[in-house]
């Protein structure tokens, strides 16, 4: 009985993980604005949901990918949960090299915390009405 829950309840976890990723990644293109060479990235988040579905993804949480042999391991698995990032070009050349554009960030970051609010919002209504029919 709890497995078919977990499975009803899974599509809305990893949405809700990669949504707070893409926040985490997006809040790092913020932070790094004013530094220098910085390149701003992001993911898709449409083909990252697609792959956690598929059974492509590690199925519990994201995992982070080592860039750096001396990097703590976070997934004692393959990886095969990371979401790749890719960089975003350049809206309008800066002269020290940087690729942040604060206006589309700021509008990605806002979409994308629209978009977890609303699946906060569609889960809370799901486990309410699954409460009330226990309930009853």
């Amino acid at each position: 009985m709890l497995d078919k829950l977990a499975n009803d309840f899974k599509f809305d976890q990893r949405a809700l993980n990669l949504r707070a990723y893409r926040t985490e990644v997006l809040a790092g293109n913020m932070a790094n604005a004013e530094t220098p060479y910085y390149k701003a990235v992001d993911f898709d988040f449409a083909s990252a949901m697609k792959s956690q579905m598929s059974g492509n993804g590690s199925g519990k949480e994201l995992a982070l990918m080592a860039t750096n042999p001396r990097h703590f391991s976070t997934n004692p698995g393959d990886g095969n949960g990371a979401v790749p990032l890719q960089y975003r070009g350049a809206v309008q050349p800066s002269v020290d090299g940087n690729t942040v554009d604060m206006d589309l960030e700021r509008g990605a970051f806002m979409d994308n915390a629209l978009q977890y609010q609303s699946t906060l919002t569609f889960l809370n209504h799901r486990i309410s009405l699954l409460n009330s029919a226990l309930k009853d």
